[in-house]
């Protein structure tokens, strides 16, 4: 047996939870690398400006997110699957992603501007129990107590994160409260992507999941850019050839986007629905072990007690689902857009 083939061998021998674990740690630091980035882009400016914007990074990012989808999903985009698809399933695509492809990434990393990335991570935790609720509410879909006790738990934990702030951080007042504003940008993300979701399990089951990310990475690409435009300019983007931004934004495509969703894919493909959730749900954790080796960013009182109930609730979470459902996320099931962003509610930022 040659080299090559050894080798190729070897690999088919992983399992797909290392493929998943390998996905959740980049994916976990993905906002503080994001974060870091543009502390590198600070120092060295362009006539006063950051040619490492979040805007830019973003924008980069999301060009680089579609060359790799494009590739991994490339048989999927071909005449007789497209034809297939209904008018009215490309206008609910449409709405899809102006909501999570647009909407959410643009909170997200205007938030990464506000407050802490550990914030971020625990304020987005309000995205699974959101689809639960959805979920049961217009969609009659069944779920346990467990599930229930968890996503109380979870909520729970996210309302301690966000009103538990240090004075330092940019306030709003809602209702007499002092809330974040990166928070409280992150939780309206958070609502946007659990909307997508049940309307992608309402009415997009049966379309491949390939199409499904490429369209919605595409036309949230252009809706942001056009809107930044319309927002702060056409000089906005004046910096997004810069050779600085390129060079890190080389290692953040092929890091963050090529490396952590072709594991992410390969892990699916390989696992059972509740273990890729499991794993999933270990994004906050590896999140804000980025935040504190790159970022140097140590929990507040408030994120500790608010990250450990929200922990208790992913516990109880979790294992109402592994008491539900233990089927395999076979082949077929993978391709389809709601099997997967019924996994993804539970991984959060993944840095496009």
């Amino acid at each position: 047996m040659s080299s090559q083939k050894k080798w190729v061998s070897q690999i088919k021998t992983i399992p797909g939870q290392a493929y998943l674990w390998l996905a959740i740690l980049i994916f976990g630091g993905s906002g503080a690398v994001t974060r870091k980035l543009t502390e590198i882009g600070s120092q060295n400016l362009i006539d006063g400006r950051n040619p490492i914007s979040l805007c830019n990074v973003l924008f980069v990012g999301n060009l680089c997110a579609l060359m790799v989808l494009t590739f991994i999903y490339r048989r999927q985009w071909n005449k007789a699957t497209l034809k297939q698809i209904s008018r009215k399933n490309w206008l609910i695509l449409t709405v899809v992603a102006i909501l999570s492809g647009a909407i959410a990434p643009s909170l997200i990393f205007q938030a990464l501007e506000l407050t802490e990335v550990n914030n971020i991570i625990l304020v987005g935790r309000l995205e699974p129990p959101l689809v639960l609720a959805l979920s049961f509410w217009l969609l009659k879909e069944r779920v346990n107590l467990w599930e229930i006790v968890g996503a109380i738990a979870a909520f729970v934990g996210v309302i301690l994160a966000i009103f538990i702030q240090t004075p330092e951080q940019a306030m709003m007042n809602v209702g007499g409260f002092n809330l974040g504003i990166g928070e409280f940008l992150t939780a309206i993300a958070s609502v946007a992507v659990a909307v997508s979701t049940i309307i992608s399990k309402q009415h997009l089951s049966s379309v491949p999941i390939g199409i499904y990310n490429i369209f919605r990475t595409a036309l949230g690409t252009v809706i942001f850019f056009f809107s930044a435009i319309v927002l702060y300019g056409s000089e906005h983007f004046m910096d997004v050839l810069s050779p600085l931004l390129w060079q890190w934004m080389l290692f953040y495509g092929v890091v963050i986007i090529v490396l952590g969703q072709s594991f992410w894919v390969k892990g699916l493909r390989d696992s059972t629905v509740s273990v890729a959730s499991l794993v999933g749900s270990f994004t906050p954790v590896a999140g804000i072990l980025a935040a504190y080796f790159i970022l140097g960013e140590t929990p507040t009182p408030g994120q500790y007690i608010g990250g450990s109930v929200i922990l208790v609730g992913i516990f109880f979470s979790q294992f109402g689902i592994w008491q539900k459902n233990r089927r395999r996320v076979t082949p077929d099931a993978i391709k389809s857009a709601p099997v997967q962003q019924e996994i993804e509610a539970e991984v959060g930022f993944k840095g496009i």
